[in-house]
């Protein structure tokens, strides 16, 4: 149960959050409801997010790898949930997916770059991080200094994302359930 009311004040900031979410994702989105007790808050976060869309350097596929793995090594549910919808948008294949958030039992699902992107992912994500210069430099050396610097923030980003919803206490939305195949790995409490 969320730790804090996903009914905030429907200030003319939550109600355009509510009527993009429907309009985008199909319902409104939990995260959006939270954050909607802080108006200015909100739209700060909505303006980041949408220019963080338009980063153009990394490859979609990684990005998206990356993004699932932290949130699945964080244990954020909403965010596998709705990283798993997001997948089928793109057109990821989901069986492949569905293997993320265990991916080291299924390395032979992953091509060498991918699972060096993982890899990074949860060195990052670590605490204390624990992102080795060897590791950073093959990346670097496989991406390009513009895509590694992207590879970067978008983990960060992402542990932005995980470490709010999984403090606030969201959980899986429902999102998965309308892709192909079922989400495997974490619990989705």
């Amino acid at each position: 149960m969320a730790r804090i009311s996903l009914t905030p004040r429907r200030t003319l900031t939550v109600r355009f959050a509510e009527w993009y979410s429907r309009r985008a994702y199909g319902e409104v989105m939990q995260p959006a409801l939270a954050l909607g007790h802080h108006p200015k808050l909100l739209r700060h976060y909505f303006s980041f997010e949408s220019k963080l869309a338009r980063w153009k350097a990394l490859d979609p596929a990684l990005k998206h790898l990356a993004e699932l793995v932290s949130a699945a090594a964080i244990g954020c549910s909403w965010c596998v949930d709705f990283g798993y919808w997001h997948a089928d948008k793109l057109g990821l294949p989901l069986e492949k997916i569905s293997k993320v958030p265990d991916w080291r039992s299924h390395q032979d699902s992953f091509t060498e770059l991918e699972r060096q992107v993982m890899e990074y992912t949860e060195a990052m994500t670590a605490t204390p991080p624990t992102v080795t210069d060897e590791l950073a430099e093959s990346l670097r050396g496989r991406l390009g200094d513009a895509a590694f610097v992207e590879l970067t923030a978008m983990v960060a980003v992402e542990n932005l994302r995980s470490r709010i919803n999984s403090a606030m206490g969201l959980r899986s939305q429902g999102f998965s359930d309308n892709c192909a195949i079922p989400l495997a790995g974490p619990s989705r409490d």
